[in-house]
């Protein structure tokens, strides 16, 4: 039996590759074009720093999970973020592409009147992470435990130093009066030496420059698994899982427990419906395996905030850390 051959006419093909095609259309099709384009990420710190890596591995999951197409960096160091905060607003209509990262020392500065800004000034995009803190010494260092730094510091105080990635009165100042404080000493007498993030610190902290570094946890971690680090304390309630092995300040004894919050704001103007698409991306980023690597590698917490939410939740850390500050010393 012979097959007949099936030729269609111009015109019939040309109709026929147009239902096709309409008929293709008409499919769910696999989404793979990213949601944003691009976003560019300003780090108010130096590399490796808490700022770094937060906005770093927000940028690895945005873009490893098809939300964002291309993530890019900028370190702005000066003046505790004051110098970015202010660059960002200086220059505004010219940075609608840009998500500043940032944290508590934001509210810190401008309580303590070092900032003419304050996060008022800002567009908030949203609070993602809350990062414990913790205390770090050289893998060589004598002290395995902060009771072995306080019983170092009652013997003669002046014997003590204490190195942060912050200003003096920043984030990692802060956290160490409330540790000394819980072990009955003075927290405005324990000297502390800043350093512009945590290269720096790590720096002054292998050549024996300071005792003990005050920094993030999840700076630390990465340092303690490259075999330069030990882990003395961590501000968490409970050990964590990223690193088991490292005491909480609380078994030790001193009641201090602490989470630092970190998030993202753009340049003000920012119009609405970019500031909008923001958010969503960083609110699908959360459902995404990529987030939750990010997420166990460094131990953060999530704490998402978005817009509103977020300017509630900021005053109300406003609040808290003024009460703090008042309370160790630091403001009158």
């Amino acid at each position: 039996m012979l097959k007949r051959s099936l030729k269609l006419k111009p015109r019939t093909l040309l109709a026929a590759s147009a239902a096709f095609a309409l008929a293709l259309s008409a499919l769910p099709m696999p989404s793979s074009a990213a949601e944003i384009d691009s976003i560019h990420f300003l780090i108010p710190g130096g590399a490796g720093g808490g700022w770094d890596g937060t906005a770093r591995g927000t940028g690895e999951a945005l873009t490893k999970s098809g939300i964002v197409g291309k993530a890019t960096y900028e370190n702005m160091s000066g003046g505790g973020g004051g110098k970015a905060i202010g660059y960002l607003i200086e220059n505004a209509a010219s940075n609608y592409g840009t998500l500043m990262v940032n944290s508590t020392p934001i509210v810190i500065r401008s309580l303590v009147g070092r900032f003419p800004y304050n996060f008022r000034d800002l567009t908030m995009i949203a609070g993602t992470i809350g990062d414990y803190a913790a205390f770090i010494v050289s893998k060589n260092s004598p002290l395995k435990s902060f009771k072995d730094l306080v019983a170092k510091y009652k013997a003669d105080p002046k014997s003590v130093s204490v190195g942060g990635g912050s200003v003096p009165g920043g984030m990692d100042h802060l956290v160490a009066a409330m540790a000394f404080q819980a072990a009955g000493a003075d927290p405005t007498k324990v000297k502390y030496i800043a350093y512009d993030a945590g290269g720096k610190l790590n720096a002054a902290i292998l050549s024996g420059e300071v005792d003990v570094g005050s920094t993030g946890f999840s700076e630390a971690v990465v340092l303690v698994k490259a075999g330069e680090m030990r882990i003395i304390a961590v501000t968490s309630d409970k050990r964590v899982d990223a690193l088991p092995e490292a005491m909480t300040l609380k078994e030790q004894g001193y009641d201090v427990s602490f989470v630092n919050w970190r998030g993202f704001f753009a340049a003000p103007g920012l119009p609405a419906d970019k500031a909008d698409a923001y958010r969503a991306a960083i609110k699908k980023m959360y459902t995404t395996p990529e987030w939750e690597a990010v997420r166990a590698r460094n131990g953060w917490v999530n704490i998402h905030n978005s817009g509103d939410k977020f300017k509630t939740f900021l005053v109300d850390q406003e609040k808290v850390i003024k009460d703090l500050m008042v309370k160790l010393g630091f403001l009158k």
